[in-house]
């Protein structure tokens, strides 16, 4: 919420910001909470504290959005330039998880790779992908570390994908996602579940991606 302030300028760059105290009042919460989230923003280099001053706003956010989620099918097959994909886990004959709005039939089995995609050094994206197994022997292996997703199977031979969905939701960095991404707890992020269905109505991919809140831009088209 703090973090939000600055982005906003609600809190400007040189402005001294409002007490612990007061702050602690306001959000219903004790000083300790409201110290431990400004020992984050000041390891981020936002604020800065004075002794016998007080708390002042030393700068934003940096609000460089430079990864563009796509809307459209053709879109979502355009690799994002200069990102590098890792490889951080992959299994054989997985079964979905439960959790999720699927559209298709399940296949009987799914290649599960996690993969954590980065641009200059910087981690922008952790995305659970799963592969029906039946199409991976299609897919060349170094594919798996070099395309998007949905280009994993846009381009296997005589695959015919006939329906494709994206849904996108607001959340917060677990643990596990912020040490993967290098972000703080509760950071914000956009989690978006991707899925394809083939000709006979399998699901033969499911994309769980989460991006970084701070550096992801979505556009919509609306006229």
């Amino acid at each position: 919420m703090f973090r939000r302030r600055i982005e906003t300028g609600e809190w400007a760059v040189g402005m001294q910001v409002p007490t612990v105290e007061s702050l602690a009042r306001d959000c219903g919460v004790a000083t300790m909470t409201i110290r431990q989230a400004f020992d984050i923003l000041e390891s981020e280099g936002l604020i800065e504290r004075f002794r016998a001053k007080g708390t002042f706003v030393r700068e934003r956010p940096s609000q460089d959005l430079w990864c563009q989620v796509e809307t459209d099918w053709k879109g979502m097959l355009i690799a994002r330039d200069k990102a590098k994909i890792e490889i951080l886990h992959d299994e054989r004959g997985v079964q979905l998880p439960t959790a999720g709005r699927r559209i298709g039939r399940p296949a009987a089995a799914y290649r599960h790779l996690r993969r954590r995609h980065t641009r200059d050094g910087e981690a922008f994206l952790i995305a659970d992908v799963y592969v029906a197994e039946r199409i991976c022997p299609l897919i060349p292996e170094e594919a798996y570390s070099a395309k998007t997703a949905l280009r994993l199977v846009a381009d296997v031979p005589g695959l015919v994908i006939t329906d494709a969905t994206q849904t996108l939701t607001i959340g917060s960095a677990d643990l596990i996602t912020a040490d993967l991404l290098d972000i703080p707890l509760s950071h914000p992020v956009a989690k978006i579940e991707r899925c394809a269905v083939d000709a006979e109505g399998e699901l033969v991919l499911l994309a769980d991606g989460i991006y970084r809140g701070d550096k992801v831009r979505i556009d919509f088209k609306l006229r």
